[in-house]
């Protein structure tokens, strides 16, 4: 059987059809590059679009039955022309009925007739008559053309054509107000971080990004949350193309509770029950994923819910890297540069990922608790005494020998650091230094 032939093609023909994604690792020197297709399709853009197409819909009566959302969700020149559509008909469908009155009841043909009582004074076509109709509609009343009090049905027609124009301007003009007042444009002065980084935080690795308002009158009771959207394929064989998973931003200890004064560094901690536990330097490189934050509070001036959107693809997610400060203190208060709300700068750290991390640190701690069993079960140890007993041996409590410990690293605290979880640069080779529950000096 013979092989399949193998095309090269050039390097600047596939820098026309692929894009490169470059990754530097920290420590490294070379660059590990990527090819990825030429198109990314965002499943939401930075300022917050869903690019999703529901393509044709069967049953579009069911807008209909929600008037009110469908004009106001409807873009501004459609609204518009719905607007003005509304009114225009209105006064030509009721012109044409005291148009069709006035003919039926001879008015046209006795117009400026003095003997004659007119149903529709001043009504002699269809021109006088959708001015009439205007006139009464919007209350204008110039006093020459109106409905007398001759025949009960132009009375009946003008208190209908009464509660019909009142209905229009409740609903136009409610229409109007809810699309002018929508949270949506308050969403135009809240701001998201253009990159989120993955660094190191009291030493765990995090993801962070950046939250700022723009404006003074503050939201009120935000909330910000985080979905991961990437496509895998099950066991089974089953393709999922947009599958949604939660990132935990805090939402169990209140972090996800903000009190957006002031830019906001969100942070997201890579543990085992985090969909980055296994995604390190390299792997991030190769990943295809997107990352959508939703902001969501209520407008202090309005009392109405705003939500904002923008998402992070992988091409977005900086590692090793840390946002600048754009906090300061000047003349008594915080001053906040927002020149600097989207600068980060690279910091020294591992490529390893979240799980790799905690293999290693266990695996040390195994090893490191188990140097010396001998000394665990005697629970102290002896040593020379000093002075004139000669060759005697002074026993050394275990607390007097953690003290010692203290001593030797002042940086190490026995309430805050747990048994076996040693910062010791080489606990194997240097056995003075490791013991378990938290060990004796050896001579």
């Amino acid at each position: 059987m013979s092989k399949p032939q193998r095309y090269n093609i050039p390097a600047h023909s596939m820098d026309k059809l692929t894009k490169r994604k470059h990754c530097k690792l920290l420590g490294d020197q070379n660059l590990i590059q990527v090819c990825s297709n030429s198109q990314r399709q965002r499943y939401v853009t930075k300022d917050g679009k869903c690019q999703v197409n529901l393509g044709p819909i069967a049953e579009k009566r069911r807008f209909l039955s929600d008037i009110f959302t469908t004009l106001v969700d409807l873009k501004y020149r459609w609204f518009l022309l719905v607007f003005s559509l509304c009114y225009v008909l209105t006064w030509l469908a009721f012109g044409a009925v005291y148009f069709l009155g006035a003919w039926l009841r001879d008015d046209i043909v006795h117009a400026g007739d003095p003997q004659w009582k007119p149903c529709f004074e001043k009504v002699d076509g269809f021109l006088s008559a959708l001015l009439l109709s205007l006139e009464s509609q919007r209350t204008i009343g110039y006093g020459s053309r109106m409905v007398t009090a001759h025949c009960p049905e132009g009375v009946v027609l003008l208190m209908v054509q009464s509660i019909v124009g009142s209905i229009i301007d409740a609903l136009m003009v409610g229409c109007m107000f809810v699309k002018i007042s929508r949270p949506q444009q308050r969403a135009q002065t809240l701001i998201f971080s253009k990159h989120c980084v993955i660094c190191e935080r009291d030493d765990k690795l995090c993801m962070l990004f950046r939250i700022g308002d723009l404006r003074e009158s503050h939201m009120v009771d935000a909330k910000v949350r985080a979905k991961l959207i990437k496509s895998r394929q099950t066991k089974e064989g089953e393709f999922i193309p947009l599958e949604q998973s939660e990132i935990n931003l805090g939402y169990d200890t209140g972090g996800d509770r903000l009190l957006l004064v002031e830019p906001q560094t969100i942070t997201h901690i890579i543990n085992d029950s985090s969909p980055f536990w296994e995604v390190g330097a390299e792997r991030l490189c190769k990943e295809t994923f997107e990352i959508i934050v939703i902001l969501e509070g209520i407008v202090e001036a309005s009392g109405m819910t705003c939500q904002a959107r923008t998402s992070y693809t992988e091409d977005e997610v900086l590692w090793g890297h840390r946002f600048e400060s754009c906090i300061s203190l000047e003349k008594e208060a915080f001053r906040v540069d927002h020149s600097a709300f989207d600068k980060t700068f690279e910091v020294q750290m591992s490529t390893d990922s979240a799980k790799e991390r905690s293999d290693r640190l266990r695996k040390n701690s195994v090893t490191s608790g188990s140097l010396f069993p001998r000394e665990c079960a005697q629970g102290a140890e002896r040593e020379p005494q000093e002075g004139g007993g000669g060759g005697g041996e002074q026993l050394h409590s275990p607390a007097e020998e953690q003290e010692e410990v203290r001593l030797d690293y002042p940086t190490l605290s026995l309430s805050q650091s747990p048994p076996l979880q040693l910062p010791f640069p080489n606990a194997v080779n240097d056995q003075r230094n490791v013991a378990c529950c938290w060990g004796f000096e050896r001579d």
